[in-house]
């Protein structure tokens, strides 16, 4: 046991990139799930520790629990919000890579698509998919038996897989799309923005009603490539753009005269980007300039 520190606190403190993780995953906001990590260790310093035989597995399904609650609350804040609703992105630390199902899992596109799930079919999805909880322990977590977890998580495995992105993209091409796309946003070059974009690609602009955005999905490689070709010039300032890793994969982080305007992140099928995800509210931007530890 570390010194000066109590069994509890040190198996909260040992666990809890972890249940950041969870919660992140669950709900799509680090804001909330820290929130859920603060209510995790309330209870958790309650709990008789002489009693519990997996301490991981307790604290994630504490966790689990208190993040669906955290969801129901989120789900109602959605259906007012102003525009698109996109993942609050995290800046992640290049270690991520290595462990490529949990880049997947925390990747903006398969944020996106897990937003689609029911909040006990997205738990369900996400602790045994993504941290290999055996079904029984997830039944205890939401409250299911084993038998209903099983068939949830078939039913979610199926969901996801028509929905998320058509084969593997290794780092370095997202890297050489992502350059390429911010030296054509940079320069405001139309036909080299183009030369990127599937025909059928789809953007979402988060600015939350703070600040100046599209809101409605605008399709279509003519479309998007025009808005962003002369979106930014008419904004004025100087332009940059700097290729960071976003949520376990590459993207962009644009600057105007020296301050953060906006994160770019992709989805790219076949080559192609097909979706472009831009976040500019601001109240879901403190997380680029310090890396969060995600882990599982």
């Amino acid at each position: 046991m570390t010194e000066g520190m109590d069994p509890a606190t040190e198996a909260f403190v040992t666990h809890r990139n972890l249940l950041f993780t969870v919660a992140y995953e669950m709900l799509g906001s680090a804001a909330d799930a820290e929130d859920v990590l603060q209510e995790t260790w309330l209870r958790w310093v309650d709990v008789e520790q002489a009693e519990i035989r997996d301490q991981r597995a307790y604290l994630v399904r504490i966790t689990t629990r208190q993040a669906l609650t955290r969801l129901r609350t989120l789900g109602r804040r959605k259906e007012t919000y102003v525009g698109p609703w996109l993942p609050e992105p995290l800046l992640t630390t290049p270690d991520i890579a290595e462990d490529v199902e949990l880049a997947d899992s925390v990747s903006m596109a398969m944020m996106l698509v897990l937003e689609t799930l029911a909040p006990v079919e997205r738990a369900v999805f996400v602790l045994r998919e993504v941290f290999d909880l055996a079904y029984d322990e997830i039944a205890a977590a939401v409250d299911k038996t084993p038998a209903a977890v099983r068939q949830i998580a078939h039913r979610a495995r199926a969901h996801v897989a028509a929905r998320r992105p058509r084969g593997t993209v290794s780092s370095a091409e997202s890297r050489h799309a992502l350059e390429a796309f911010g030296r054509a946003v940079e320069t405001g070059d139309l036909q080299g923005l183009l030369d990127l974009l599937a025909p059928d690609i789809v953007l979402l602009a988060d600015g939350g009603g703070v600040v100046k955005a599209v809101v409605r999905p605008i399709v279509g490689a003519d479309r998007v490539a025009r808005l962003m070709a002369a979106g930014l010039p008419r904004v004025g300032g100087q332009v940059s753009t700097e290729l960071v890793q976003i949520n376990g994969a590459p993207a962009l982080v644009i600057r105007i005269d020296g301050m953060l305007d906006s994160v770019v992140a992709t989805r790219i099928d076949d080559g192609s980007i097909t979706g472009l995800y831009v976040v500019r509210n601001p109240e879901k931007l403190s997380r680029i300039e310090q890396a969060t530890a995600v882990a599982r």
